[in-house]
């Protein structure tokens, strides 16, 4: 008996010690991660976020992945002949290419392409103003650009400004082209619409040429509550709506004014780069599936981006073109504490019988 209750005494220690160890541990990685992200912020602020440039061959990619392929389900003879055939393919680009620097000259033609996965700030426009800054410092109008598009739209101003770096491509006379393989609305539309050619696969979505605007008003919650907020203005619409004061009619139809001007100056940008489009159809916010975009003339084919570049694989040099930020320490310290510390936190969340 006595033995049973050592032992009961011994588990429960040894309970409340994991338990003890369990909580230290937990409080000791918020309080670095809390560090991590303040030191992180500060200095983030003080150094510049350089990057560099990346740049992969998809040409390459491809002639790999075609390659492993081919060794696996191609019979030993018809490899062997592919195999020599490739060879004098490769001899006759080695001389081309020989040729080519002989002659100061490019033979093929090049494909850029681009990513950008829009949030709702725009927030890519740094890496994407890089990329394109870095394109055009070689490329001729013979090559040509491809952006692969994502995006559900977001501030104004932040895809003007997006818009705004596609357009240096346009002024350049360097073919651009568009690809949406799953979203492109209001302002990821906006971007879209710069390019000489948009290609939408069958059931993304595009369009949403609209404006819109929602704000939380809390006046009454703090009337209640008996709470005053002065907010204290110099000229007449310096502020509209607002978060916590009383909102009045004057200044709703001022705010909506302003959305409608918004609204006008959008549905003009789209009429101009894309004159092809009924733009009184197409600018009541909605969004069309890829097929139903083409009908209105939203898009130019219906084509995924992988489709596209394969095909321009055989006549042009695909490259992949990429803006990658530096890390600093701090960050790259932060990742390292996360990657070591979340697997095993999000697993201890989840029951052991969806653990396989």
């Amino acid at each position: 008996m006595p033995f049973l209750a050592s032992g009961v005494f011994s588990l429960e220690f040894l309970i409340e010690y994991g338990l003890f160890l369990a909580k230290s541990v937990t409080i000791l990685i918020a309080i670095l991660v809390v560090i991590a992200v303040i030191v992180g912020t500060t200095q983030r602020h003080r150094e510049s976020e350089a990057g560099h440039i990346e740049v992969r061959n998809l040409n390459e990619s491809l002639e790999a992945i075609t390659h492993n392929l081919k060794s696996i389900v191609q019979n030993v003879e018809l490899r062997k002949k592919e195999a020599k055939d490739e060879k004098k393919k490769a001899k006759a680009k080695h001389k081309d290419l020989k040729k080519e620097v002989k002659e100061g000259h490019e033979s093929r033609p090049r494909l850029f392409v681009l990513d950008f996965k829009g949030d709702v700030q725009a927030s890519e426009v740094t890496g994407l103003r890089e990329e394109i800054t870095a394109i055009l410092s070689i490329a001729n109008e013979a090559d040509e650009v491809l952006v692969r598009l994502e995006s559900p739209g977001g501030v104004v101003h932040g895809y003007g400004l997006a818009a705004s770096q596609l357009q240096r491509v346009r002024n350049k006379s360097i073919p651009l082209t568009v690809a949406v393989d799953k979203v492109a609305a209001s302002g990821g539309y906006m971007m879209a619409c710069i390019a000489n050619k948009i290609i939408a696969a069958p059931f993304s979505l595009l369009g949403s040429i609209g404006v819109v605007a929602q704000i939380p008003n809390f006046h009454r919650l703090l009337q209640k509550n008996e709470i005053d907020v002065e907010v204290l203005t110099a000229g007449e619409y310096k502020r509209t709506l607002t978060l916590f004061g009383e909102n009045t009619d004057k200044a709703r139809e001022k705010f909506v004014s302003e959305l409608e001007d918004v609204h006008k100056l959008f549905k003009e940008f789209v009429s101009t780069n894309r004159p092809v489009v009924n733009i009184e159809e197409v600018a009541t916010g909605e969004a069309w599936f890829g097929i139903r975009a083409l009908e209105r003339d939203l898009v130019d084919e219906l084509k995924t981006s992988d489709e596209y570049i394969i095909d321009q694989c055989a006549d042009r040099d695909a490259f992949l073109v990429k803006y990658v930020l530096h890390k600093n320490k701090i960050d790259r310290l932060f990742d390292r504490v996360t990657k070591m510390f979340a697997p095993a936190a999000f697993q201890q969340m989840i029951p052991k019988e969806y653990i396989r």
